[in-house]
């Protein structure tokens, strides 16, 4: 009886996991700004390092932080890097969204006040995160 149990469990995230590659094959990011993510990617992990070590923000932000900064050095994935153009959009959604979630709670300004990289660079965050628009 236990394993139909995990067998059902198994299944179920086999399910999920499929609806999301179907998801990010359907919404495909555009080969440009994914691009441009992997070319900040070190900076924006310095960054997520720097705003979860920073005392002066909200403990609850910081804890969002860990499990991404976890997420990213772990060499297993959701999606496997090496399917094409998707293989890397499952970080590149995870850091988007957690970097939207601190800039909502935090203001850009935390952001850019622990931004290690160019300027360039960090106006690429800011249109990927969509805090351009704030």
């Amino acid at each position: 009886m236990l394993w139909r149990s995990v067998a059902g469990v198994a299944a179920g995230l086999l399910l999920l996991w499929m609806g999301l590659l179907v998801v990010l094959w359907r919404v495909k990011p555009d080969d440009g700004r994914l691009r441009d993510a992997l070319r900040v990617l070190p900076d924006v992990l310095r960054l997520t390092a720097r705003l979860a070590r920073d005392a002066s923000l909200p403990h609850g932000l910081r804890l969002r932080l860990w499990p991404l900064l976890a997420y990213l050095a772990v060499p297993v994935d959701l999606v496997p890097d090496f399917i094409p153009v998707i293989g890397y959009a499952d970080d590149a959604v995870l850091v988007v969204w957690t970097l939207r979630s601190v800039a909502r709670l935090t203001g850009a300004e935390a952001v850019e006040k622990h931004w290690p990289g160019t300027p360039e660079g960090l106006q690429t965050v800011v249109r990927l995160a969509g805090l351009d628009a704030r």
